[in-house]
């Protein structure tokens, strides 16, 4: 049926009989059409919304990231535990800093003050794994609402083209005829809601896929300096550096 309907949609525009006019197409739209438009531009406006807000975070947690890591492993190096806190607290946007700093600050404090041997390393090690959680979370945001919009906004168009549908059949009982021009509006509402469902759910589907990606990244790098920073602190506490 929605095959049929495009072909005579395509067939009484080529033929002249009415122009494209968005605001002509707005006017005669019903009511439940113009609901399911304006919900899929709220939908492509949050996920749009979505898509640079991320984008920014990942792209600054990336850039920090790289000046980061080579500051304080030569800080780490030499030994200088306050010195490559300092450094971490310098890189808010980085991902790895918000990750080592709880590791450092966490060996610091049970380095000094702790009475059960090896304690620091357990509490160091559980501080990473609260802030890898936490990051993790962070990044993560606003990113599954671009599914749930990708996986939905077809759905919606749906709704809007079965609406549009049986305008057209409404037409054809109002004006006892079944020539186009008794069912010209129910196809276009039929076919600009399918349109917009495809045009908001494919950009969300593919930076979601994106952003899921980079996101898988960052879990691993996180996942690779914990590893790397507990090791450390085993060898310090091996060497008796305290």
């Amino acid at each position: 049926m929605l095959l049929q309907a495009q072909v005579w949609a395509f067939m009484f525009l080529s033929g002249g009989a009415v122009g494209f006019d968005i605001r002509s197409m707005w006017a005669q739209m019903g009511i439940p059409a113009k609901i399911v438009v304006i919900l899929l531009f709220i939908m492509s406006a949050y996920s749009i919304g979505v898509m640079i807000d991320r984008f920014l975070a990942y792209s600054a947690a990336r850039k920090q990231s790289r000046q980061f890591a080579p500051a304080v492993a030569g800080a780490l190096r030499e030994g200088k535990l306050d010195e490559a806190i300092k450094i971490a607290d310098r890189y808010k946007k980085s991902h790895l800093a918000k990750v080592v700093v709880a590791g450092l600050q966490e060996f610091k404090a049970h380095e000094l003050s702790t009475e059960i041997p090896g304690e620091e390393i357990e509490a160091s090690r559980r501080a990473l794994d609260r802030a890898e959680a936490i990051t993790h979370a962070e990044l993560k945001r606003g990113v599954s609402s671009l599914a749930t919009i990708g996986a939905s906004a077809p759905f919606v168009g749906l709704f809007g083209t079965v609406v549009g549908i049986i305008n057209a059949f409404k037409g054809i009982s109002t004006e006892k005829s079944t020539g186009l021009g008794a069912v010209a509006g129910g196809i276009s509402e039929a076919l600009v809601a399918t349109a917009l469902g495809l045009f908001v759910a494919i950009p969300a589907v593919w930076a979601f896929n994106y952003f899921t990606t980079r996101l898988e990244g960052f879990d691993v790098e996180m996942g690779n300096s914990s590893s790397e920073l507990i090791d450390y602190f085993l060898k310090r506490s091996q060497r008796g550096g305290r």
